[in-house]
C-alpha cells in the first residue's frame, strides 16, 4: 500500500521518529536518544503527521499501522525498509 505522499518516501531520521511515537516516546525521549533538539523533533513530528495525514500522535500511529509501514508481529516497532530511502 502507498503512503499518501509515495513519492517522498521516508527518511531514516522520519522512520525513527515514527518508531519512537509507536513505543510511547515523548519528544524529549526522542531528542535524547537521537541527539537532537527538542524543537527539531517538533518539527518533524509535524511533518510526520502532515506527510500521513494525521492530526495527532495517536492518528499517526494507526495511520501508519493501516498504510503497512510497520513490519507485522514487531516489538517495538520496526519501519519496513522500502519505505525508507
Amino acid at each position: 500500500m502507498r503512503t499518501p505522499d509515495a513519492d517522498k518516501p521516508l527518511t531514516e531520521l522520519d522512520a525513527r521518529i515514527l518508531e519512537g511515537i509507536a513505543n510511547g516516546e515523548s519528544n524529549v525521549q526522542l531528542a535524547g536518544r537521537l541527539h537532537l533538539s527538542r524543537q527539531g523533533i517538533e518539527y518533524r513530528v509535524a511533518a510526520l503527521l502532515r506527510k500521513l495525514q494525521a492530526p495527532n500522535r495517536t492518528a499517526l500511529i494507526a495511520r501508519a499501522y493501516t498504510l503497512g509501514l510497520f513490519g507485522k508481529r514487531a516489538w517495538p516497532p520496526k519501519v519496513r525498509s522500502e519505505f525508507v530511502r
